[in-house]
């Protein structure tokens, strides 16, 4: 055996042997418990739905909330530990929600620390300041004060009041606004699945998540077709 036919026979031998470490490490896919849910009562179907965030082969799973919404605070910790052990093809993504009035100052907000990468080690620290320890208002903030409390968290002032301000930002309020608007979010904490199903039911957050990973479950079970029929309406090269 020459050494690149011995080379990667290593490589392949060493694929093997790491290939159930990396099976064991992601979260797998589980059978939903409970019963399955009802369309129009613990779901609806939005019609012509779209994926905010699509990403070929995963799932999405869409949390609109709003930093000033106590619901929104209440599920936050069990909707955070729930989204940490999603499997690998599902991706949730949180939209904050701008409804418009109170709502706008702090969604600027996570859309600034989006864009500065801090987002997500400040995510749980804002709904805590708001509702536990009450240091910053709920209504009418300044930027000053919102940026002051980034800056506990790293983040320079006058950029992150900037930031605030800027065209992006502006560009993904309103891409929030176009989503949930055409999704037909009108309050906060809301589920949405693939774009395809808004979750209205629910009487705890365990059972708003049992009814969303039913419809995960749905979603997973179609892709496969949604694939193949794909692989069919594909034209072939030189066609």
């Amino acid at each position: 055996m020459n050494a690149r036919p011995r080379l990667l026979h290593r490589f392949t031998l060493l694929l093997l042997a790491l290939l159930p470490l990396a099976l064991a490490a992601a979260p797998a896919a589980k059978t939903p418990a409970g019963p399955a849910p009802v369309a129009g009562v613990d779901y609806v179907e939005i019609p012509g739905g779209t994926a905010f965030a699509p990403v070929q082969g995963r799932i999405e799973v869409v949390e609109a909330f709003g930093y000033t919404c106590g619901h929104c605070a209440n599920f936050e910790p069990r909707l955070s530990r729930w989204a940490a052990k999603l499997p690998a093809d599902v991706q949730f993504t949180a939209i904050a929600a701008p409804f418009g009035g109170f709502w706008i100052p702090y969604a600027r907000a996570y859309y600034a620390a989006q864009a500065l990468g801090l987002a997500d080690a400040t995510h749980a620290a804002l709904f805590r300041a708001l509702h536990v320890d009450r240091s910053l208002p709920l209504s009418q903030p300044t930027p000053q004060e919102i940026a002051a409390f980034y800056a506990g968290h790293g983040a320079d002032p006058e950029r992150f009041i900037a930031a605030m301000a800027s065209p992006q930002v502006d560009a993904q309020l309103e891409r929030a606004r176009s989503f949930l608007r055409g999704s037909g979010v009108e309050g906060t904490p809301t589920l949405i699945v693939n774009g395809k199903y808004r979750v209205t039911g629910g009487r705890s957050a365990e059972d708003v998540l049992r009814i969303t990973e039913h419809l995960i479950a749905r979603e997973r079970a179609a892709l496969p077709r949604a694939s193949a029929r794909a692989q069919k309406a594909r034209p072939l090269s030189g066609q």
